[in-house]
């Protein structure tokens, strides 16, 4: 029998599966965020009782590990001026027209407040403010949404945070020449595991942000050295057996760890398995980023106009109403900013496999 290929070799294929798992990520959340949004509660969503994390949070670590492969990949093939043009023009455009539109026509549209007064208020220039330079997501629009179970009207682009700070990590990595010496990658994942082992240890019920913040580098760190190692690294499936190795340590110290690294490994077999490098599924608009961006803004509108109509149905709206707002950001925003970096480049075409952040 002939070996399983090197994730370097499946990656060479002309076809790959990333594009089409991103966009699956991105409904995942918005699926997932159909139960929280309604109820307030993140216990309601059914995988949450299961693994102890929403679908929503088992997106994003999917889209970290996608992210850490694809971004170290990005600058592996790229100088350092052309990778922070590529991360800033994929990320920002997106993220400014998503707030102004939700903040200055949506808010505008729902508020309960007059227009001069609502535009008058300083929260929100405040909230604008503070989700383009901080990703704060947490705050809410004066009076909208006040009678929905949670407030805050972009409530995904917390994330972006961590994105960004995973993004200033590979290009201080490459600024260093660190990025020849791939044993430093594998050596950032065993401290960030065994860091999040220390901390369960120490606090058996974990702080969500001292989780979070070592979650989502650990999965990113992961993606980056499945990278790096891409030429030993084989597409076998044996690696995915940690995710039944997870399910028999849920109420160990290592469950968290095992988990987060065979769901990093798991998003990467499936974005390069052969039976996926088809040509069908290189989708020719990238809409995730629209997805993940704008599915929460329109779940919250649904709830606030139709509050009793049942969660299969909002769920459904809102899924077919996120992808069509998606495919106008991709169309409108995304692809003009992905054009202006090709030429900012002095380069005729626009990658397929860039990576937006989650």
């Amino acid at each position: 029998m002939s070996p399983t290929p090197t994730l370097a070799e499946a990656l060479a294929r002309p076809h790959n599966a990333f594009s089409i798992l991103r966009l699956a990520l991105a409904v995942a959340v918005v699926v997932s965020h159909a139960f929280s949004l309604s109820t307030g509660r993140l216990g309601d969503e059914p995988l949450f009782g299961l693994t102890g994390f929403t679908l929503g949070e088992h997106a994003v670590n999917g889209f970290f590990a996608v992210s850490g492969f694809l971004v170290t990949m990005s600058l592996d093939r790229r100088a350092l001026r052309d990778y922070a043009l590529a991360r800033t023009l994929r990320i920002l455009p997106g993220l400014v027209a998503a707030t102004l539109v939700v903040s200055l026509a949506l808010g505008a549209a729902l508020t309960r407040l007059p227009l001069a007064e609502y535009y008058g208020s300083p929260d929100l220039w405040r909230l604008i403010l503070r989700t383009l330079t901080s990703f704060k997501s947490h705050a809410s629009l004066p009076g909208v949404f006040e009678d929905n179970p949670i407030r805050s009207p972009l409530g995904t682009v917390w994330t972006l945070k961590y994105e960004t700070l995973c993004y200033l990590g590979v290009f201080l990595a490459g600024a260093l020449r660190l990025l020849r010496w791939r044993w430093l990658a594998f050596t950032l994942v065993a401290g960030l595991s065994v860091s999040l082992i220390a901390v369960a240890a120490v606090n058996p019920v974990m702080p969500k942000g001292v989780e979070t913040a070592l979650r989502l580098p650990l999965i990113f760190a992961g993606g980056a050295a499945l990278y790096l190692w891409r030429d030993r690294i084989r597409l076998s499936a044996w690696p995915l057996l940690g995710l039944a190795l997870a399910v028999l340590l849920r109420e160990t110290l290592l469950y968290r760890t095992v988990l987060f690294l065979a769901e990093c490994y798991a998003a990467i077999w499936v974005a390069v398995a052969p039976a996926l490098a088809r040509p069908a599924l290189d989708l020719p608009a990238d809409l995730s980023y629209g997805v993940y961006l704008y599915g929460w803004p329109i779940q919250q509108t649904l709830y606030t106009l139709w509050p009793h109509t049942s969660l299969p149905v909002l769920l459904a709206a809102s899924l077919v109403l996120s992808l069509a707002v998606a495919a106008v950001s991709w169309y409108a925003i995304e692809k003009p900013a992905l054009r202006l970096k090709a030429r900012a480049m002095g380069r005729r075409a626009i990658g397929t496999i860039e990576p937006a952040g989650p």
